[in-house]
């Protein structure tokens, strides 16, 4: 190649990243409010009013961790791949103060990303008695106590805020089929769900002392009728300590008060919103809302307290995009009322903004502390 030529290509190259940038070109750029509107995925779409913005994916650690966005000017010019480690075939979310923590059945540990630190960690993945087998449900405290539904195990795994191993609750004596793990927010008691299956009748709730591990009741048991369950799936905490599970099997949200005692269900079998198909886990915002991820829809819907539909968000496609889900199976709410959705296909968590909050406000908007140097 010759020098004008290596010069040509340079410059091209010099350019093309500046304009990646957004540091080069005459033209002028339309405004901010205009660009923010075009670029924005809303739910419900206009010309109803916003209640949440799609926010961003999530595929490895080099979307959410700053540190490893090194060299983003080079990959701009190359076009290599984000550097980090990627989500191997994720499964369950749970999001407080800025830490997602992401189960991850193929790679058998939960990955921890702390945002506000700018640090991303493993949990259960040392040899020992804190060593997971294949984790699929999470909670956390409000202490940062790590809750892990162990499929493999079938028991529920405790992890203090360091990520020290502290206890193992369960156990082949009281779980079947354990499918996820609830904690209330005082770390008081624990709520594993047994799927059961076909031949067992282990389909309720089983809850325990979260510190002691102790046994303390069951909730509900295997059938169609109030209070009943076939192959429950997961468990949230909502308004007034409610208690709503997920009825797979029959296609149906059933809620408790905060003792156990029955109230109420909603839903039922069938394609129409506020209808299930192939519901999985559920999450409770700060409001009492309560979300409803379904596999065979491909999206999430959204409920009052008393099981009145608000919205969907999401559709079942084979091809990946934003809000697009082959296999959705996670979902969490955080503090500032981000909503996360894990798709186990496209190996990926969908994060959804609401439409009050700002893009830079918020937990998952918090940037590490500067590196000190000398």
């Amino acid at each position: 190649m010759n020098l004008p030529d290596a010069c040509r290509r340079a410059s091209l190259l010099t350019l093309a990243a500046l304009t990646a940038l957004g540091l080069a070109g005459c033209a002028s750029p339309p405004p901010a409010e205009e660009a923010r509107v075009q670029r924005e995925l809303v739910f419900p779409p206009a010309p109803d009013e916003p209640r949440f913005v799609f926010e961003r994916t999530i595929r490895s650690s080099a979307d959410i961790l700053p540190e490893e966005k090194a060299g983003e000017l080079r990959r701009l010019v190359t076009g290599e791949d984000a550097r980090g480690e990627p989500l191997s075939k994720p499964y369950a979310v749970a999001a407080t103060r800025g830490r997602l923590y992401v189960s991850d059945t193929v790679s058998r540990f939960v990955r921890l990303f702390d945002v506000p630190q700018g640090k991303q960690y493993r949990v259960g993945d040392e040899e020992g008695a804190g060593q997971l087998i294949k984790p699929i449900g999470v909670d956390v405290d409000a202490a940062g106590n790590l809750y892990v539904a162990d499929i493999g195990a079938k028991a529920i795994m405790v992890y203090g805020p360091g990520r020290e191993f502290l206890r193992k609750i369960g156990g082949d004596k009281f779980f079947s089929r354990l499918s996820s793990v609830t904690v209330d927010p005082a770390g008081d008691f624990v709520y594993g769900i047994d799927i059961g299956g076909v031949s067992s009748d282990q389909h309720h709730v089983r809850v325990f002392n979260a510190r002691t591990g102790e046994h303390v009741k069951d909730i509900g048991k295997r059938g169609s009728g109030p209070g009943e369950f076939n192959l429950p799936r997961d468990l949230a905490i909502g308004a007034g300590g409610r208690l709503y599970v997920v009825d797979g099997g029959n296609f149906r949200v059933v809620v408790f008060d905060k003792d156990g005692r029955y109230l109420q269900s909603f839903g039922s079998v069938g394609k129409q919103y506020g209808q299930f198909a192939r519901p999985k886990e559920i999450a409770a915002d700060r409001d009492g809302n309560v979300y409803v991820v379904d596999a065979a829809f491909g999206n999430f819907q959204v409920f009052n307290p008393d099981g009145e539909l608000l919205l969907f968000v999401g559709d079942r496609s084979e091809r990946d995009g934003p809000a697009k889900y082959m296999l959705p199976s996670g979902i969490a709410v955080d503090e500032d009322g981000r909503v996360y959705v894990v798709d186990q296909w496209f190996r990926k968590i969908d994060v959804y903004r609401p439409a009050s909050l700002k893009s830079e406000a918020g937990w998952l908007a918090k940037r590490p502390p500067p590196v000190a140097t000398r």
